[in-house]
């Protein structure tokens, strides 16, 4: 059941509206944006995904290598090459991305018409560990700063890095705080009986599967204690992956997780999922059908189909404004009462 109440200025950015920040590149998507209040402001961190304009009979992309960012081009036509994901390219055995992600800030007034502001540059990454991108950044408004969890990606591994801010120009980084295979890591926006958590995804492939996990931790450095909070369902929107959006909320219910699903076709759907307010590891109910679908066209075409992702978020009394990426190419929001999916949790609990 669609709940959603998408804005009628739907997709409210797209790769048109910004140029690019890398010099010789072109912008192939927007994904997917964190999203926090700061100075009265409504912001978002979005992935941006450029890659070089591409020619005739070519594959090219950029990494970033030795401080610097490089293009690699192979031939279309090599029988060494498989270009059947547009997001993946495998060439001899090595796993290439077509574009490489940093984020990017934008900040709005009213939260449907956002613009750039030139005190905010972007953010890429750094070091080896980041030299394929940075992806999917989550940000947690805590009592000291903000702690933004991301996506590392490089050529022998995806895991969650994490910086913390006060300002967005200066920023704190404290490498990898979850090792490959990891992603999906949202932090919870204030501790539990004095210890922080997080909801992050691991991927295991020979045994087990990629699933919804919780740890501890005291510093939000050091994390301990892992269990599996959630796994993929046969049958279901969920039955191929699953992982956190954006951090819990917390209702008089339990925390509220809105969660990605897809299924073995890779179409991605929203979930919810609701956790014990004191011991975030148990789940309390989870929804049984997708609360949020891709059913718009912006959604159902572009340059990964048929996806709506979320892992941003503004709480307003009941309602949650959700920003999101759709098809993996655009930027969209859409409303949801937090009522209203604690009612649909209560119908179908527990599964």
């Amino acid at each position: 059941m669609d709940i959603a109440k998408r804005s009628a200025l739907n997709p409210i950015l797209r790769p048109s509206d910004f140029t690019p920040a890398i010099e010789g590149m072109e912008i192939a998507c927007l994904l997917n944006p964190g999203v926090f209040v700061m100075d009265g402001r409504i912001c978002m961190v979005i992935r941006v995904a450029e890659r070089p304009k591409q020619k005739e009979g070519k594959i090219s992309f950029p990494v970033y290598e030795d401080n610097r960012f490089k293009v690699l081009e192979f031939d279309r036509d090599s029988p060494d090459i498989d270009l059947s994901d547009p997001r993946v390219i495998n060439y001899k055995g090595q796993d290439y991305l077509t574009t490489l992600s940093y984020l990017r800030l934008v900040f709005s007034d009213d939260g449907v018409h956002f613009y750039e502001d030139s005190k905010y540059p972007p953010v890429f990454g750094r070091g080896f560990y980041e030299s394929f991108g940075i992806e999917d950044c989550r940000v947690a408004t805590m009592d000291d700063e903000y702690y933004l969890t991301f996506t590392e990606v490089s050529p022998v591994a995806v895991g969650v890095g994490m910086m913390h801010t006060r300002d967005f120009r200066h920023f704190t980084h404290e490498g990898m705080i979850f090792p490959p295979h990891n992603k999906d890591c949202a932090l919870f926006e204030e501790k539990i009986d004095g210890r922080y958590y997080a909801l992050h995804r691991p991927s295991s492939p020979e045994l087990g599967g990629n699933y919804m996990w919780i740890a501890e931790s005291p510093d939000r450095i050091h994390w301990g204690r892992h269990k599996c909070v959630a796994t993929t369902r046969k049958g279901f929107f969920d039955s191929a992956r699953l992982g956190a959006g954006a951090s819990p909320i917390r209702t008089y219910e339990g925390w509220l997780e809105i969660y990605h699903g897809a299924d073995s076709s890779n179409r991605y759907c929203l979930g919810a999922m609701l956790l014990d307010l004191k011991d975030p590891s148990r789940v309390l109910a989870r929804s049984s059908e997708p609360i949020m679908e891709p059913v718009a066209p912006y959604e159902q075409t572009g340059f990964f189909g048929n996806v709506v992702f979320t892992n941003g978020q503004i709480v307003d009394g009941d309602t949650v404004h959700i920003y999101y990426g759709a098809s993996d190419e655009v930027i969209c929001k859409a409303d949801f009462s937090i009522k209203e999916i604690l009612a649909m949790l209560k119908d179908g609990r527990k599964k």
